[in-house]
């Protein structure tokens, strides 16, 4: 049997390939693995050839799609545990980011915000499998619950 697809990367169009490249590099931890001069770049994490791709070749100086229109709701990347994700979530308040919202959906903990293209991402760190949430059939019960996000970053590190 062979092995199941996964999630390779997200590709973005952006304005600014350098404003993107610092947030994704600076803010969310991801080095450049590529560039391609002035209008391309990719990062990766844990030495993979990239998980984001960005670039400006349909889109240098554009402007966001507006609110409403059909397009990317988010991209979502996953950190290996609390301490890390709390990590995270501070040099995105530090770097004066705000976020969209943070939840606690039982599977894992989220916090949701706009890179500087305006996209959605989503930071999360999952839990164990065996600590999730399950009915009496032992059914996935995800919830949707408020997260203390002072909370997480006053315990990384």
């Amino acid at each position: 049997m062979s092995a199941p697809p996964s999630i390779g990367h997200v590709h973005l169009r952006v304005a600014d390939l350098e404003r993107a490249v610092a947030f994704y590099r600076d803010i969310l931890g991801f080095p450049v693995t590529a560039r391609y001069g002035d209008q391309a770049a990719f990062l990766g994490a844990g030495g993979y050839h990239h998980h984001i791709g960005l670039n400006t070749w349909d889109s240098k100086g554009g402007t966001p799609p507006p609110h409403g229109h059909t397009g990317l709701y988010h991209a979502a990347f996953l950190y290996p545990d609390r301490e890390a994700l709390g990590t995270v979530v501070r040099r995105v308040l530090d770097a004066g980011i705000s976020l969209d919202g943070a939840a606690d959906h039982g599977v894992s903990e989220a916090i949701y915000l706009r890179d500087p293209e305006g996209n959605g991402v989503e930071l999360y760190r999952d839990r164990a499998p065996e600590d999730w949430p399950r009915d009496r059939e032992g059914h996935l019960a995800m919830y949707n619950r408020p997260l203390d996000v002072a909370a997480l970053v006053a315990e990384a590190p």
